[in-house]
């Protein structure tokens, strides 16, 4: 399983909100293409999410994403306010390796269909659940789809789900193991766990579901609960 350090920004800043609320943000760093760099070699993908964006429904620190790139190489993955073609295409100009999208993915489903034809193993859908439902808009707004109905309607040519539980999202208590576990095998498509990473423990359990490709890590791995090293020794329990 992949362990994906996460860069989330919001005014050009690294931060990390608690459960998806923009009043609740704790700043990291001011240079995330540092941050990037220091990854580098260390992880084979970075997530990158622009905060911004996500709130405001259009991308808003692409040239920054550029920076973030150059900084780490090939590997990274982007979401946050990419909601048309263009904005897809843009990305992958810059050199980004998989687009991650979210609100399109209920909004526009034929946008995602499009995307993956065009684009195959390269796009991600961002399912992320509030009280098993899917929320969108940056997790501002609440819809009635239940996340594994969304996986089923677009699957088909996906790199894979990031499956977030929003009330675990930065609080460090442990992902939701079943239900994501529970997506992958229902799903049809590889999961990219999000939302609750907080111990290398967490890692280990993940890493024994199969269908679970990779987990993001974001406030553990800034606050120093571990090392990145340890995080990716820890996803790989059949080599330990």
């Amino acid at each position: 399983m992949d362990v994906i350090p996460a860069i989330d920004l919001l005014d050009g800043q690294v931060v990390r909100l608690r459960q998806g609320r923009y009043d609740e943000v704790t700043v990291y760093h001011d240079d995330p293409p540092r941050l990037a760099a220091s990854w580098a070699g260390r992880a084979a993908r970075l997530h990158v999410v622009d905060l911004d964006g996500a709130r405001d429904g259009a991308a808003a620190q692409r040239e920054l994403v550029r920076e973030i790139v150059t900084a780490f190489g090939s590997g990274v993955q982007v979401g946050g306010g990419i909601r048309t073609p263009d904005a897809i295409e843009a990305y992958l100009e810059l050199g980004v390796d998989r687009v991650v999208l979210g609100t399109a993915a209920i909004r526009d489903p034929d946008l995602v269909r499009a995307a993956t034809r065009r684009q195959p193993g390269r796009i991600i859908v961002a399912v992320d659940a509030r009280g098993g439902l899917v929320a969108t808009d940056g997790w501002l707004e609440q819809s009635t789809r239940r996340a594994v109905d969304v996986v089923r309607e677009l699957g088909a040519g996906l790199a894979a789900v990031l499956y977030t539980d929003i009330e675990r999202d930065g609080m460090e208590t442990g992902p939701d193991i079943a239900e994501t576990a529970r997506l992958a095998r229902d799903g049809g498509v590889p999961v990219i766990a999000s939302g609750g990473v907080g111990t290398l423990e967490h890692l280990g359990l993940l890493a024994r579901e199969p269908g679970i490709a990779g987990a993001i890590v974001g406030r553990a791995l800034h606050e120093g609960r571990f090392s990145l090293e340890e995080a990716v020794a820890a996803a790989r329990p059949d080599v330990r």
